[in-house]
């Protein structure tokens, strides 16, 4: 991949988070997302790449998307891209911590495609790289990388979603002595902090999205963690009162012409299959990874992580954006 991309991606995150911080704690977390879509859109067609979408965040929400297969770019390299224009579209409604931009990009090839659909994730760094089995209980993984890592129960830390579907592993967790940190969304992020020495999470473990997933499969190879995942077919309520119905038929035939396995544990080759990817977030709102979007007047700063696959190496990117001329900039370029 022409390395030049990367610096290129880290912009397109960076005028996705800008684009989406106009409307933190407006409550609208759709109107947020769709001028996040709307300015990724327009860099990623002035790429020097030929890009495709092979997975995007948008679907299973009905939100705006950037969509499956949709191609974009102004070059001929054949490029992958896993997107989710904000991953914590809530967040940034309510003006809440940890929202961010990210995308993910390989050589063509190289990243799952899949449906927008629900994903079972467990992630760890490069201690606990080889010691995760997602056929396996979460306990069962928890003490195999804690006794990987040589490192007592009590001192061991799991990140999870706080969701009602993950109350009965997070009770599991408390009564092994494990401490959990129960975060309202963002699992990329928090997934991150796995590979990151200053960081005290040690296991990340959720039921989210399927973009989310791939987007962190690429920074997991790109940084020595490993991960696993499975796909699982989304539940959707009929109505008050109604039986929990499967969406099964839908899924698991676009998962077949997507030639994806569902329901079957996937390991990191399977969701990133190359080395040579792409890693960019920036920061919308304050989190533990990046700073939040910070403005004064005509002036804001962004702060992005960029990770190159090939190298190894992990950038910080501190921005400073003159928005009025920013602004006209990006409306000469659409012209």
């Amino acid at each position: 991949m022409n390395p030049d991309l990367a610096l290129h991606f880290s912009r397109v995150t960076e005028e996705a988070a800008l684009a989406a911080y106009k409307w933190l704690g407006r409550g609208d977390k759709n109107l947020a997302d769709a001028a996040a879509v709307e300015v990724m859109r327009i860099l990623l067609n002035q790429a020097n790449m030929a890009g495709r979408i092979v997975i995007g965040e948008g679907e299973i929400d009905e939100a705006p998307m950037l969509y499956i297969g949709e191609e974009l770019g102004c070059g001929e390299e054949p490029i992958d891209i896993a997107v989710d224009p904000i991953d914590g579209t809530r967040m940034t409604a309510m003006g809440q911590s940890g929202a961010v931009a990210v995308l993910a990009a390989s050589d063509r090839g190289g990243l799952l495609q899949a449906p927008d659909m629900y994903m079972e994730k467990l992630v760890v760094g490069p201690e606990g790289r080889g010691h995760i089995d997602l056929s396996l209980s979460l306990v069962d993984n928890v003490q195999a990388v804690a006794a990987a890592m040589n490192k007592p129960l009590e001192a061991f830390t799991v990140v999870t979603l706080a969701k009602p579907r993950h109350e009965a592993q997070i009770r599991a967790l408390h009564a092994m002595g494990v401490r959990v940190f129960a975060v309202p969304d963002g699992d990329v992020a928090a997934s991150i902090l796995t590979c990151m020495p200053e960081s005290d999470v040690d296991l990340m473990y959720c039921m989210g999205g399927a973009p989310e997933g791939v987007i962190t499969a690429a920074a997991m190879r790109a940084l020595g963690g490993d991960m696993q995942a499975r796909l699982v077919p989304r539940t959707e309520a009929k109505g008050p009162g109604d039986e929990f119905v499967r969406e099964e038929a839908i899924e698991r035939e676009r998962c077949a012409a997507m030639g994806v396995e569902i329901d079957t544990v996937l390991p990191l080759e399977r969701l990133v299959s190359t080395d040579q990817v792409v890693f960019s977030m920036t920061g919308i709102t304050k989190g533990e990874l990046v700073a939040g979007v910070y403005r004064n007047e005509d002036l804001a700063t962004t702060d992005t992580l960029v990770v190159s696959g090939a190298s190894g190496t992990v950038r910080r990117i501190q921005s400073r954006h003159q928005l009025q001329r920013k602004s006209e900039a990006l409306r000469d370029r659409v012209r």
